[in-house]
């Protein structure tokens, strides 16, 4: 309900929102850091230091560079690319150091063709998918990254190229869906290293996931901080969504109902909560299996294999106990794309991937302005979604202190 968030619901962002502010400054501090350690990693003087684990965490910071660049051009376009360690400002060195603080933007195309940089350099040198320990930045995470991202360029054979490696690697659907998210209150444990799962942040009770109680309760602490409206809300119009299909599997996995104190959308007895990170040792999951098999079978359906891509989305489906897509969706492209977004849709559900999947599909216009008449529950939109609105706004704080950044089309 706050007044930096409840913009988001309503397509009123503009470049004032302090949220946007915070993460726009965030990633960019993450770039900072890793090219703080790509920057020294070779002028440590240790001759016990040897030149492979300088080469690896060489790599695993350009990968992480990577996929933060990936996420900051994602969401906003046209940004600021630096790739050298800032020094500090002095009086002599100030015109020198200054285009470091305050460089030019690029293309949201060219920060992906640094990504692509940083990602296939990293790929030598980055260590192999430990399967016992999925908080690595492993040559793995390096290929679902750019399995991502080629989707995002439409290169489709390049999705296929990285998929398979990501499979080669030893990912594959979790058994059960609910492997991925499950906690036993009995042993105050939570899955870790499932091996769908590409990346994950960790959580141990000497360490817990406070993430958790922004989205729910903390199953580890029922009333931990279980006092106040929480985030991602199931829409009505996802809940039907996944009635309609009759699945139950992933709806179950995906919303949770509680008792709470308050009604903003849902009676108080009977309220529904995002549940896919539900303790305090649940991990956050990056990066998982089924996102790039669903990526692969929409780029197989871009080529034309329209019986392979339905291959890959009935494998899913059958793992949410669901029926084969009937022939109805399988007869054209068109019709098969579809049925790979709606699949996403209920497999992702919740983990961050829809606003990017319908801009991908070029749906975004067509689902968000007409989101009211399909989930009375909401608030309104401010404004109708244009194309510009595929695009954060900079934040206004970045504009004032870099004269060079162009606000975005449409803010």
């Amino acid at each position: 309900t706050g007044a930096e968030v409840v913009p988001v619901e309503t397509n009123a962002l503009d470049a004032s929102n302090p949220d946007i502010a915070r993460d726009w400054d965030r990633y960019l501090e993450d770039i900072a850091q890793a090219n703080v350690i790509i920057s020294n990693i070779d002028k440590v003087p240790d001759p016990s230091f040897q030149e492979a684990e300088r080469n690896q965490w060489k790599a695993e910071a350009k990968i992480f560079r990577g996929m933060m660049l990936f996420d900051l051009a994602h969401w906003f376009g046209n940004i600021p690319l630096n790739l050298t360690e800032a020094p500090d400002i002095t009086a002599d060195n100030i015109e020198e150091v200054y285009p470091i603080y305050f460089p030019m933007p690029v293309t949201q195309d060219s920060a992906y063709k640094q990504v692509i940089k940083d990602l296939t350099e990293a790929i030598p040198y980055a260590p192999a998918l430990n399967p016992n320990d999925k908080r690595v930045l492993s040559k793995t995470v390096a290929y679902a990254l750019l399995a991502k991202l080629y989707a995002e360029l439409g290169e489709w054979d390049k999705v296929i190229e990285y998929s398979d490696k990501v499979f080669a690697d030893g990912i594959a659907l979790a058994d059960n869906y609910a492997d991925l998210w499950k906690y036993d209150e009995t042993l105050g444990d939570a899955t870790r290293n499932n091996k769908e799962t590409i990346l994950e942040a960790q959580y141990t009770a000497a360490s817990g996931n406070w993430v958790t109680w922004m989205f729910g309760r903390n199953l580890s602490n029922w009333e931990e901080s279980f006092t106040w409206a929480k985030w991602i809300t199931p829409s009505r119009d996802l809940i039907r969504t996944f009635e309609r299909e009759g699945d139950t599997v992933r709806c179950n996995q995906t919303i949770v109902y509680y008792e709470c104190a308050w009604s903003n959308y849902y009676p108080a007895d009977n309220y529904p909560f995002m549940y896919k990170c539900r303790s305090a040792y649940n991990s956050v999951i990056k990066l998982r299996g089924a996102d790039i098999w669903l990526l692969k079978a929409e780029a197989l359906a871009h080529k034309g294999d329209l019986n392979g891509a339905v291959s890959l989305v009935n494998t899913i489906r059958q793992r949410a106990k669901l029926a084969d897509l009937p022939a109805s969706q399988m007869g054209s492209q068109e019709t098969v794309l579809d049925a790979i977004l709606h699949e996403r849709r209920l497999e992702l559900a919740l983990e961050g991937h829809r606003l990017f999947d319908l801009i991908r599909f070029g749906k975004l216009l067509e689902v968000m302005n007409d989101i009211n008449s399909r989930d009375e529950g909401r608030l309104p939109q401010a404004r109708p979604f244009v194309e510009a609105h595929k695009l954060m706004p900079i934040p206004q704080t970045a504009l004032d202190k870099n004269s060079n950044l162009v606000q975005n089309d449409g803010y």
